[in-house]
């Protein structure tokens, strides 16, 4: 098979992982020395870091081949799709050739299981040390890292790779052990705690290093420094939004994961009887990646954002308003919120208040008292924020008086494609 055409069906195959962003590499620049590549400047767009930056990044799959038969994977053994395999010599070229044609910043590389999960990781590690060693690539190396893979090779990949990552697949070992039986929950969980080890002892290490300084003494490098991540495939099994959020809290939690990602399950052709038919609502996935943002920067627990109810579907997250003004209008008891007066932790909990917007608002108010006129100058959206907050010349507890009536005023409407979509 031609290269073009392996690239066509191999970087085809890589669309369905969602975890390759680049936030929290270091910054690292080849102009003016030695080398190829940066995790600076601009390319084509693919995706965003959490500060703004734009970057591009190669996203393929070493092979697509894979002995395992997990029900919900499009390359699973059983599926009737087009096969192809890069030899790493011809990764290292393609991620060399598309830098410096300024079509990407960074590569980031995973794979179906060939032969068992140390062969597969094998490949995966030679192309980073290839890049890294041969060729002097300064760019963004992501690694999508093997479970069953020996530690040895995970801390090998560490050395060469900004970030690492391992899919927990889905919420629940009941629901891995139904729809992917011959992955384990607690293996996959085992190399997420390794890899935490890793991380924490390099850390500790260096910090260390640079309390004894001498002058011969070498840096030392790094181990994945933008951390690990993972992925979640929303709606394949029976997990409601709450149980989701518990499995997320907990990796947070147990691993330091840098970001849990979601991905909605896509219907596959041959699927298995055990797959719903539909895929979940788009809507559904963007509601979890809110409320993984309350979870990670807004200081709310699992329990607010999706309250406990023996009311069927009681677990899910409402699809119509985002989980912060959910949350709000469940607790009117707690607002209006006095701008003026309120601690940083009540006002990130203002629906149409962001973190950004909430230091500006505690730096302002120390120069003088807030007005309805100051609000107008925040990038913020006032028809939803204004019914939940008081300033000097301004009081909505009226409709705080009225929850539901509030509710279907500040829903955005339905448009025409959504009613018959």
């Amino acid at each position: 098979m031609e290269l073009t055409d392996k690239l066509a069906v191999l970087a085809d195959a890589a669309k369905y992982d969602a975890s390759c962003a680049s936030s929290g590499a270091g910054r690292r620049d080849s102009r003016g020395g030695k080398g190829v590549g940066s995790t600076e400047g601009m390319g084509i767009c693919h995706s965003y870091t959490p500060d703004g930056r734009c970057v591009s990044l190669l996203k393929i799959l070493l092979t697509n081949f894979c002995i395992y038969d997990c029900a919900y994977c499009i390359n699973r053994a059983s599926s009737n799709v087009r096969r192809a395999r890069f030899a790493t010599e011809e990764v290292v070229k393609l991620t060399l050739d598309f830098y410096k044609r300024n079509y990407i910043e960074g590569l980031f590389l995973s794979s179906g299981i060939i032969r068992n999960g140390d062969y597969t990781m094998e490949q995966l590690v030679e192309v980073a040390r290839s890049l890294r060693e041969d060729h002097h690539f300064a760019g963004y190396i992501h690694l999508k890292t093997i479970p069953e893979a020996s530690p040895e090779l995970l801390e090998k990949a560490g050395r060469y790779a900004d970030r690492l990552s391992i899919n927990v697949e889905l919420p629940t070992a009941e629901g891995l052990a139904q729809l992917a039986p011959e992955k384990r929950a607690d293996g996959i969980r085992d190399a997420m705690g390794e890899l935490r080890w890793r991380i924490d002892e390099n850390t500790e290490a260096r910090k260390a290093a640079r309390v004894v300084k001498t002058g011969s003494r070498r840096r030392l490098p790094r181990f994945a420094p933008a951390g690990q991540s993972t992925q979640m495939i929303v709606g394949a099994d029976g997990a409601d939004d709450a149980v989701i959020l518990r499995t997320s809290s907990a990796l947070y939690g147990d691993f330091r994961m840098r970001r849990v990602y979601y991905s909605a399950f896509s219907p596959i052709p041959d699927a298995s009887a055990q797959l719903p038919p539909r895929a979940p609502p788009l809507q559904r996935e963007h509601r979890l990646y809110q409320a993984d943002w309350l979870l990670r920067f807004y200081g709310f627990g699992v329990e607010e954002i999706v309250p406990e109810s023996p009311r069927p579907g009681g677990g899910m997250l409402d699809l119509d308003i985002d989980p912060k003004l959910a949350w709000a209008l469940r607790h009117p008891q707690h607002f209006p919120v006095d701008l003026n007066t309120a601690p940083r932790e009540m006002l990130l909990r203002v629906p149409g208040l962001g973190a950004r917007n909430v230091d500006r608002l505690v730096s302002a108010r120390r120069h003088g008292r807030l007005r309805l006129e100051d609000l107008g100058r925040l990038r913020a959206p006032l028809k939803k924020l204004l019914p939940f907050v008081s300033v000097l010349d301004h009081h909505p507890r009226a409709r705080l008086d009225d929850p539901a009536r509030l509710r279907a005023q500040l829903a955005p409407q339905p448009r025409q494609a959504d009613l018959f979509g």
